[in-house]
C-alpha cells in the first residue's frame, strides 16, 4: 500500500512544489531478526524503494523520510508483555521492567515522542532532510550508519 500510496500522491505534491512522506517502518529494517522474517523484508523493501524515490522527488521539495520505531509504549508493547506474562510466570509490572531494559534508554518510547518526530518531519522546517531513517530506539542501535 505504501508504494501505491506515493504512486497516487507524490504527482499533485511535486505540482505544488510541497510533500512530505513519513514512512513508519521498524527498527528491525536495520536490524533484522529471524523471527520477525517476512515483516521486516516487507519493511526493507519499502525503505527501499522509498530511497529511490527521495532523490527523484526532493527537487520539488518533497520529501520521503522513514521512521523506524523500537519500544514505543503502545497496545503492541502491552501484548509483548502479556506474552511475557504468559510465558515466564512473571507479574505485569515485571513484563514491562524488561522490555525497558532491553533499550539502552531504559525505558519505552513515548508516542508523543514519536509525534514530534514525524510532525518535524513533515515541517517545512524539514525539507533538507530525505531519503533517511531516523530511528526511534532510545539509543539502542549498535552500528554508526
Amino acid at each position: 500500500p505504501g508504494v501505491q500510496l506515493m504512486r497516487a500522491y507524490v504527482p499533485g505534491m511535486r505540482a505544488r512544489r510541497f510533500g512530505r512522506i513519513i514512512n513508519i517502518t521498524s527498527a528491525m529494517v536495520k536490524t533484522p531478526h529471524y523471527i520477525m522474517g517476512l515483516s521486516t523484508s516487507a519493511r526493507t523493501a519499502l525503505t527501499a524503494i522509498s530511497k529511490a524515490i527521495s532523490a527523484e522527488v526532493v527537487v520539488d521539495n518533497v520529501t520521503i523520510n522513514n521512521l523506524l520505531p523500537e519500544r514505543i509504549d503502545t497496545p503492541r508493547q502491552e501484548f509483548m508483555a502479556q506474552r511475557m506474562m504468559a510465558a515466564d510466570g512473571i507479574t505485569h509490572e515485571q513484563a514491562r521492567l524488561r522490555i525497558a531494559a532491553s533499550i539502552n534508554a531504559g525505558r519505552m518510547g513515548q508516542p508523543e515522542e514519536f509525534g514530534a518526530a514525524c510532525a518535524f518531519l513533515c515541517s517545512a522546517l524539514a525539507g533538507y532532510i530525505s531519503g533517511q531513517n531516523l530511528q526511534l530506539d532510545g539509543g539502542s542501535y549498535e552500528g554508526l550508519v
